[in-house]
């Protein structure tokens, strides 16, 4: 009679400590995660305040098929020495490898073509990949979509590794056509059907760098644990440059409950017929304009500076 009675007592302890064990993970794990609440009537200022997480590295969250979630709101993470926007930041001396045609194309972008966004125009892909923006991911089993600062989106349908279409059989756009699949924990988005900087108003990048309606972008998306997302970039332009190049980054996550906020370019945007062409000056540290280092000048410099 005491064997099956030591039998139960023995299944309903570890029941209740599997049970209390759960109520403390619940307890502590969204804890570590979310943001100090601060008080700002400020919705700008307060998405770009940074969320510190100093605790131990939690688990990579995984969608219902098992793969990694992407999802979060992410802001980006300063590399020491490397520009911000541009491209080239993974390229000696901070250059892309641009074909003859590609220097005509950026040239013509410097001399021709106001900064896209500057002008309430798409950044499109690979330009936002680059952009010092936060941005936000909302992630399913079967969609990939990411919510920009501009208030624009791009999304992917997620499924079985497949080709892009032909290029001629697609409307060029912004954000392209892109095919999303899985390799291990690694989502690939491969983009095609970009616009031309040579005759359109898209630019590849913060600098002003070229891309082509040949261009074809290879994003892989990781996220190695909790607070942390990686993308290593691939960009493949037989027209504009000599070989394909990469281009990496990574973001903190921004804690949770937060996400982009309203954007309204068209109305803010008053002094839109005063912007000149080009992305200015372009210094040896790979940044546009004045940089990072350098203050800017309390009395706006004239076009001359810039070398217009």
């Amino acid at each position: 009679m005491n064997q099956p009675t030591t039998f139960v007592r023995s299944v309903l302890l570890l029941a209740l400590l599997a049970a209390c064990s759960a109520q403390v993970l619940a307890q502590t794990k969204p804890s570590a995660t979310r943001p100090a609440t601060v008080e700002s009537d400020d919705a700008e200022t307060e998405m770009f305040r940074p969320f510190i997480y100093n605790g131990p590295p939690i688990a990579t969250p995984r969608l219902l098929d098992g793969k990694p979630d992407l999802s979060g709101f992410w802001q980006g993470v300063r590399e020491k020495g490397a520009p911000g926007g541009n491209q080239g930041k993974d390229q000696p001396g901070f250059i892309l490898p641009l074909s003859e045609l590609g220097k005509r194309a950026m040239i013509y972008a410097q001399n021709h073509t106001p900064d896209p966004e500057a002008v309430c125009i798409n950044g499109g892909i690979p330009r936002h990949n680059s952009s010092g923006l936060p941005f936000e991911i909302l992630h399913t089993t079967e969609r990939f979509a990411t919510l920009y600062h501009y208030t624009t989106h791009r999304s992917a349908t997620v499924g079985a590794q497949r080709s892009l279409p032909p290029r001629d059989s697609i409307s060029k756009s912004y954000f392209g056509t892109n095919v999303a699949y899985w390799e291990g924990d690694t989502l690939v988005i491969e983009t095609t059907g970009l616009r031309d900087s040579s005759f359109e108003k898209i630019w590849l990048d913060e600098n002003g760098n070229p891309t082509s309606d040949q261009t074809r972008v290879i994003e892989r998306w990781s996220r190695p644990d909790y607070h942390h997302l990686q993308l290593e970039e691939t960009v493949i332009d037989p027209k504009y440059y000599r070989e394909p190049f990469k281009f990496t980054r990574k973001w903190n996550y921004g804690g949770d409950g937060r996400g982009v906020g309203e954007y309204s370019c068209n109305e803010n945007n008053v002094e839109r017929e005063h912007i000149g062409p080009g992305a200015g000056v372009i210094g040896p540290n790979g940044n546009r304009g004045f940089g990072y280092d350098t203050p800017m000048p309390k009395t706006p410099p004239s076009p001359d500076a810039y070398g217009f």
